[in-house]
């Protein structure tokens, strides 16, 4: 088995990547770039054990039997692990939600999982056509910077691959919960931060966190963040939509 070599742009930072399965750099063909890399990313057993570890321990948690992942999975994920690591110190937070285009600007729903922020994400995307495009969803990236918050796309884009190598400012942040009827409603920052580091990716090294935890109060301080009850009708997307727009128009 040859080792393979290659370079990604992820959030606008070149990524170089060394893995073992061809399969894992198929999966990042949309992104590859020849600008030099930032920083290089290369798992090794440890990482592919300490992987296995927490998916055994996740599984113990949910009564549910251990699997016996390929070391390609493993690597995958491990590539994931390592790259969302480094990813800090470049301005960028990996995420878990729903993200897409709306008029060319970005929109995250996010929730626990279960909650229906890809079925909202639908809602959308059938209730405002090709005014809308989905950016990733499930690993979108928020890079941060003076100019603002950016939301793109990433390889990791859930189960039914939605999402693409794109990006879009980032509009607003969009807490579901599920009710019987449809409402919305800002959230207050002291409310928003909590809902932000649930859903962010969450580093083992105390340097690091420092970094994510800057990065998460600039992106409160400089996004709104809505809390939307909603059931499964698709009106909910217009009742989201047309709140956010009231909101923001005040």
């Amino acid at each position: 088995m040859e080792g393979r070599a290659f370079t990604v742009k992820i959030a606008g930072v070149p990524i170089g990547i060394r893995c073992s399965y061809a399969r894992n750099e198929r999966f990042f063909a949309d992104y590859l770039s020849d600008e030099t890399p930032r920083f290089t990313v290369e798992p090794g057993e440890e990482d592919l054990l300490r992987i296995k570890e927490s998916f055994d321990r996740t599984a113990e948690a949910e009564g549910r039997e251990k699997t016996a992942y390929s070391r390609a999975f493993l690597e995958n994920n491990a590539l994931h692990d390592l790259i969302a690591d480094a990813m800090p110190a470049e301005g960028v937070l990996l995420m878990h939600g729903s993200a897409l285009s709306l008029d060319g600007e970005g929109y995250i729903f996010t929730a626990r999982s279960g909650t229906g922020k890809s079925t909202h994400a639908r809602f959308w995307r059938e209730t405002f056509g090709e005014r809308c495009a989905m950016i990733n969803d499930d690993k979108p990236m928020l890079r941060v910077s003076d100019e603002g918050v950016t939301v793109y796309g990433t390889p990791w884009n859930g189960k039914h691959h939605l999402g693409g190598n794109i990006s879009a400012p980032l509009k607003a942040i969009i807490s579901l919960s599920r009710s019987d009827a449809n409402s919305i409603a800002p959230l207050p920052a002291s409310e928003a931060f909590p809902v932000l580091l649930s859903q962010v990716y969450a580093s083992r090294s105390a340097a690091t966190m420092r970094r994510i935890i800057g990065l998460e109060q600039r992106i409160v301080n400089g996004v709104r963040f809505y809390k939307l009850g909603c059931n499964l009708d698709p009106e909910a997307a217009l009742v989201a939509y047309s709140g956010i727009k009231e909101d923001l128009n005040r």
